[in-house]
């Protein structure tokens, strides 16, 4: 069943995408409403799924994460039990940000942080290359990161 957005649901998400601790006050002066329609709305969007939480964003570089790698996964057999088992694994791993199952060349592409090069060897040799089922892994190295977001565009 698709749940459908009116146009100030649309704004509350635009607002909160823009910054997540702005008060249900400040929300509701920006929309000429009052704060309880405001609020309301608010928790409508977290049930439905629209809002899945929130978080700040952290500057990696400032931690020590220099380095972000993109890093293709082939696995070596393609049931549904080893593929479950590789999801599961991977989500244990906290270097790897990001995991996508692919259609195409490559069965998954992992997103990773890591501190330096050395860091990534460590990881490749002995948390990636321990996972059962892994038949070839291809990485590639950020150089510049041109662009990231985690704002949609919301319309």
């Amino acid at each position: 069943m698709e749940i459908k957005l009116d146009a100030i649901d649309r704004r509350i998400l635009q607002l909160l995408q823009a910054d997540g601790k702005r008060k249900i006050k400040e929300i509701a002066h920006e929309l000429q409403m009052t704060n309880t329609p405001v609020f309301e709305r608010i928790k409508r969007l977290e049930k439905d799924g629209f809002i899945r939480g929130y978080t700040a964003l952290i500057d990696r570089a400032k931690l020590g994460f220099m380095l972000t790698v993109f890093c293709a996964v082939n696995l070596e057999q393609h049931h549904k039990a080893y593929l479950d088992q590789f999801e599961a694994d991977i989500r244990e791993l906290p270097e790897v940000a990001a995991c996508y199952h692919l259609a195409g060349m490559f069965d998954y592409l992992l997103k990773v942080y890591v501190k330096d090069m050395a860091d990534y060897q460590f990881f490749i040799t002995q948390k990636l290359a321990s996972l059962a089922n892994i038949g070839r892994v291809q990485s590639s190295f950020v150089m510049t990161e041109v662009k990231e977001e985690s704002v949609l565009p919301i319309d």
